[in-house]
């Protein structure tokens, strides 16, 4: 766990300089969800290998929120998935590593950053991995700011239809969304509870919390229920950085001025 603990802390300072030399990012969403990716990677909840990264048998990871990529861009050339000389040219010209996820870098599945669509693309990849009766399980992270888009709820309603018991989901609920915090815009609460009445087994964690995050998912392959599994995991927008911690800033802002030494001394 000690191990799991440094790289998320090597993750989130790796993630802030590189967003830093690129002058713009998705710094505030890419920091919630630090603990949840290195749990999922690092952490072997997911099957991967980052040698073969099209191996057939591997889970599928959807990142719904693709412009929170930041942090998996980097954990992902930490895990051997890409060279991690090319972080530097996050955003550059002709990089892979764009604005939004791109299935071209190795490691990701789908194009992303069109929110409200990952979590019917990993619903049609579970049906799809039912079909063929292929053992994978599929993962999607969802903001919870898209959640507020009906498409998300169609996909809940598909994946409970079709009892995906392979189909795993989780919620960075940073309770914020581009501009406000979500509660003031399109509410969510009672979060669990919907998700609940839509057919789906729930859990809510700390999502900064590697124990509760391991526990959320012990036996997940081995889930006697028929019903798709949603994780909330309660999070930070901004986590570490004390000036963007869970204000509604976050979402674009950079740290300026003597902000970026406070901010970098914050993340040691």
């Amino acid at each position: 766990m000690e191990d799991l603990v440094k790289l998320s802390h090597e993750v989130r300072k790796q993630t802030f300089e590189m967003v830093l030399k690129a002058g713009r990012g998705h710094l505030g969403g890419s920091l919630s969800c630090v603990e949840i990716l290195v749990a999922l990677y690092a952490g072997k909840i997911i099957r991967h290998d980052p040698q073969n990264p099209k191996w057939e048998q591997r889970d599928r990871f959807i990142l719904s929120k693709g412009h929170a990529n930041n942090s998996l861009y980097i954990l992902l050339a930490y895990l051997g998935y890409y060279p991690r000389a090319e972080i530097p040219t996050f955003l550059a010209d002709g990089s892979l590593l764009g604005m939004h996820t791109d299935y071209r870098l190795p490691g990701v599945e789908i194009v992303g950053g069109s929110l409200g669509h990952g979590l019917g693309v990993a619903s049609g990849i579970a049906l799809g991995a039912k079909m063929d009766k292929r053992d994978y399980l599929t993962f999607v992270l969802l903001g919870d700011g898209e959640s507020q888009e009906g498409s998300v709820w169609e996909a809940a309603m598909f994946s409970s239809q079709h009892k995906l018991n392979n189909l795993v989901a989780i919620t960075d609920r940073n309770k914020l969304g581009s501009e406000d915090f979500t509660e003031n815009t399109a509410g969510l609460e009672p979060l669990q509870d919907r998700w609940r009445t839509f057919g789906w087994d729930t859990v809510s964690i700390n999502g900064h919390s590697f124990d509760e995050i391991f526990n959320a998912f012990e036996g997940v392959r081995e889930r006697p229920s028929y019903k798709p599994l949603m994780v909330i995991a309660h999070t930070i927008k901004g986590k570490g950085i004390s000036s963007l911690e869970n204000t509604p800033h976050a979402h674009h802002t950079l740290p300026k001025g003597a902000e970026i030494e406070k901010a970098r001394a914050e993340l040691e």
